[in-house]
């Protein structure tokens, strides 16, 4: 089974940018979706972004494209997330996931292993 752990979440301001890390272990992770999800209080876990085996292809969540840019390094066992432009809005604890199902990609379900989770806080 594979472990995740995230980094790189802290306060910043409208406006700016901060870049997520996902370190994976345990288990071959070129096997894996990865996905980035994220939960403000009061409200249920959310898609934001996930990338296929090989990271030929990425998948995006409302009003994250064009802001958000997940990568990942199949050498180095790490998933990214770039986040631009950012705003109060986007203030949630990230979580990074990983999926070895081939279920729908957007969905919390398809992902069976999950980090611990990073505070993103933006601030207007």
């Amino acid at each position: 089974q594979v472990q995740l752990v995230e980094s790189g979440g802290g306060l910043v301001q409208a406006g700016g940018s901060l870049r997520l890390s996902c370190a994976a272990s345990g288990d071959t992770f070129s096997r894996y979706r990865m996905g980035w999800f994220r939960q403000a209080p009061g409200k249920e876990r959310e898609f934001v972004v996930a990338i296929e085996w090989s990271g030929t292809y990425s998948y995006y969540g409302d009003s994250m494209e064009g802001r958000f840019t997940i990568s990942r390094d199949n050498v180095k066992n790490m998933v990214y997330l770039q986040m631009n432009s950012l705003k109060p809005e986007d203030t949630a604890v990230y979580y990074c996931a990983a999926s070895s199902s081939l279920g729908y990609i957007r969905a919390v379900s398809t992902f069976g292993f999950w980090g611990q989770g990073t505070q993103v806080t933006v601030s207007s």
